[in-house]
């Protein structure tokens, strides 16, 4: 059974078809993956390690990434910190048992999507792959009539068509796409406390268990790429025991 695959691309008519990049160093599983997958039309390459993930991700676009947390000597948190952030691509973690709330909440600060442990049905990954899928690519709401506005904050520009947030000094600022959601519903109701439940709806943070830190986690990783001195914000406040409010004015253009 070959380690690694790389399937080529399919000459075929079916639109859409997903590219999953599978990171795990049990053959069985990758082979009983791939074979999954590929039956639901999703186009699979699987590789069993670090190095071998980052010359895939060097050489072909992916779509999403499904890694386990345990490769051999090698720690997944490492690989997710090595893939940066934004990651390249959205991150299904899988897990041999479950995580502390600290490994968590360090694996969403780090990129990941969502988690699933193992024992886990193929049709469970499935619907969390096209759950993930659906949130990355999903565009503006039809009828949001702020779809195409530009809002202008305290010397920030964010442009929601390209979905472009630039800093006072011109620097762009990339964003995951919770983040970008988070950021836009604060920017649509400044000044207004919105509940967590009302952010963690806004930005389509997903857990396999209902997870109140989650949204914790996106305000930190959204406060410090927005604010000089995250531990002292000044944009984003926190409402204690109700949620948070965008604290600054912002102008519509």
């Amino acid at each position: 059974m070959p380690a690694e695959r790389n399937n080529p691309p399919l000459t075929t008519s079916r639109p859409m078809m997903r590219h999953v990049l599978v990171v795990d160093d049990d053959p069985a599983m990758r082979e009983m993956l791939a074979e999954y997958l590929e039956a639901e039309n999703f186009k699979v390459s699987t590789v069993t390690d670090g190095e071998a993930m980052s010359g895939m991700l060097r050489d072909t676009v992916v779509d999403i990434i499904i890694l386990d947390m345990r490769l051999g000597k090698e720690d997944g948190l490492d690989l997710m910190r090595r893939l940066g952030s934004p990651p390249p691509a959205p991150i299904i973690v899988i897990t041999g048992h479950r995580l502390g709330e600290a490994d968590r909440i360090l694996g969403l600060e780090l990129g990941a999507d969502d988690y699933v442990a193992k024992p886990f049905s193929p049709r469970e990954l499935l619907a969390r792959i096209r759950a993930v899928l659906r949130r990355s690519h999903a565009p503006p709401p039809a009828n949001d009539k702020t779809r195409h506005s530009r809002y202008h904050f305290a010397g920030w520009k964010m442009e929601m068509r390209t979905r472009r947030l630039t800093s006072p000094a011109g620097e762009v600022v990339a964003l995951t796409v919770g983040e970008f959601n988070l950021l836009a519903a604060f920017l649509r109701s400044p000044k207004q406390i919105l509940t967590r439940e009302q952010l963690l709806s806004a930005s389509h943070v997903h857990d396999e268990e209902v997870f109140d830190r989650s949204i914790d986690v996106q305000i930190l990783r959204l406060r410090r790429k927005l604010e000089a001195d995250p531990r002292d914000p000044k944009l984003i406040a926190t409402e204690r025991g109700v949620g948070y409010r965008f604290a600054v004015p912002v102008d519509v253009l």
